[in-house]
């Protein structure tokens, strides 16, 4: 498995026009303030494409989530640079070769400012 409690699994990923143009058709949520750019010429990127971040780490280790929790901080805006920091909070062995895990995450700016928080649980199968 790789993982041990305590474990802090940071990425950064750079928001781009087209993620918003494509998270719009897959989500349908097309509020103008993701269509339509505002006076420095940034989309407001969507909240639930934000929380794909916290998400790749349990697509990198085989995490099927049961409960996610997001607090939505703050905007991001294409061209935002977002770092994510994932603690790994509890693992516990079940049965069938399976480990319960237990995670808080926080996403923060270019500007060192939080734009997103929360926790998340499941099994690694």
């Amino acid at each position: 498995m790789g993982l041990n409690v305590g474990d802090t699994i940071s990425f950064e990923r750079t928001f781009i026009k087209e993620d918003v143009e494509l998270f719009t058709k897959i989500s349908g949520d097309e509020g103008d303030h993701h269509l339509n750019p505002d006076e420095q010429g940034r989309l407001v990127i969507q909240g639930l494409l934000t929380a794909t971040l916290p998400t790749k780490v349990g697509g990198d280790n085989n995490v099927l989530a049961r409960t996610m929790n997001f607090e939505f901080l703050r905007p991001v805006f294409t061209g935002d640079t977002i770092v994510c920091d994932v603690t790994i909070e509890e693992l516990e062995k079940q049965d069938r070769n399976r480990t319960a895990i237990k995670a808080s995450f926080q996403c923060t700016n270019q500007h060192a400012k939080k734009v997103l928080e929360g926790n998340f649980a499941g099994v690694i199968l």
